[in-house]
């Protein structure tokens, strides 16, 4: 665990991150910002302009939650539908395709997870 001087434990930092610090946004496309990610889970903030989205994108082996952070999104996964507002989630099970679109007229930010972590970039968005 930690590691013991004179007698004391001293714990690892905590490791945190203010999430405003992710959010920027990209007129060319939707803008990924890694946020954690260990050999358990990992986790990114993807910021969406108005009319942007994200997918299909897919992973089999991992689950995943996405959360809307800001503005209001339409979520699909695999062929069921929902509009999230601000602080709306969905689930995703490991193998569904998911596809996240912008549905307001203000810019939207959204937190994905998925654990455990995809390989390297393993999430990718397929060709249309």
């Amino acid at each position: 665990m930690g590691q013991h001087t004179q007698g004391l434990c001293r714990l690892p930092p905590v490791k945190a991150k203010d999430l405003r610090d992710l959010v920027h946004f990209d007129p060319g496309g939707p803008h990924h910002e890694s946020l954690y990610e260990t050999g358990r889970m990992w986790s990114e903030i993807v910021c969406l302009e108005t009319n942007q989205g994200l997918g299909p994108i897919s992973d089999s082996d991992s689950d995943g939650i996405c959360v809307c952070v800001a503005g209001e999104v339409a979520v699909q996964v695999d062929r069921g539908r929902k509009r999230l507002p601000q602080w709306g989630s969905v689930l995703i099970p490991a193998g569904s395709d998911l596809v996240v679109t912008n549905a307001s007229e203000e810019p939207a930010v959204i937190l994905l997870v998925a654990a455990p972590p995809p390989p390297h970039r393993a999430i990718l968005e397929r060709p249309e």
